[in-house]
């Protein structure tokens, strides 16, 4: 039986199987398959005798949050908008 972890109110299973945690971050399981093939995506590993891939449901919020702070547009940090302004040589001509 999965571990389970308890939140206010509900049960949740602690480890997602390929097709729920794509479910989950709303991507199809071959977009998590071709990830984990090229060592993309969120951290996943093999589980039981049957080495079925899984997925841990804090890595997988971890991940998005990762996401998040790489996108300009989520970060504030790294959005060129929010950049200083530089302004550029003035190009020489020769004549």
């Amino acid at each position: 039986m999965p571990a389970r972890t308890a939140s206010p109110g509900t049960v949740r299973t602690a480890f997602l199987t390929v097709k729920d945690a794509a479910d989950y971050l709303g991507l199809s399981p071959h977009t998590l398959y071709v990830w984990r093939h090229r060592r993309q995506g969120p951290p996943s590993f093999r589980m039981g005798p049957r080495g079925r891939v899984m997925y841990r449901l804090e890595a997988l919020d971890a991940w998005v949050r990762e996401q998040e702070q790489a996108d300009s547009r989520s970060n504030a940090a790294l959005n060129p908008l929010t950049a200083p302004r530089q302004e550029r040589s003035p190009r020489l001509t020769s004549a």
